[in-house]
């Protein structure tokens, strides 16, 4: 299954390894698996720990260090036309249109606009759903 891991769940994973989203950041980076990372998520980790956990950067970035080559890192591809009709938040559109480009198959998140969406494909999951998919 191909797997695009949201900013929201690599922080969490990164800050701990001892919950639902580190283990369902690593179920998506081991066969039969593939998981992938798109810029936007790298850089608004990094905004956020800056922000937020400052004592925490070289946590974050030894983690990302062991993460990195595990994961396939995407660019985000240039605006489309239906962005707005699938997710109304502005900032959440790239990671879609990354996800739908890379032809992923689910959207690793706990982002709100992206769960309540009503998107089938990618479809967006909780850490937690995707722990107990086969």
């Amino acid at each position: 299954m191909r797997v695009l891991i949201d900013s929201n769940v690599l922080i969490s994973a990164a800050r701990s390894d001892a919950g639902k989203p580190y283990a369902a950041f690593l179920k998506a980076t081991l066969p039969p698996n593939q998981a992938f990372v798109c810029e936007q998520n790298l850089d608004e980790m990094r905004r956020i720990f800056n922000r937020k956990f400052p004592d925490r950067i070289p946590a974050m970035e030894r983690f990302l260090a062991l993460a990195i080559p595990a994961i396939e890192i995407i660019s985000v591809p240039e605006r489309s036309i239906d962005d707005e009709q699938k997710i109304p938040d502005i900032d959440d559109r790239p990671l879609l249109r990354a996800a739908v480009a890379a032809e992923v198959d689910v959207i690793l998140t706990g982002d709100g606009d992206f769960l309540n969406s009503g998107l089938e494909y990618p479809l967006p999951m909780r850490p937690a759903e995707f722990l107990e998919m086969e």
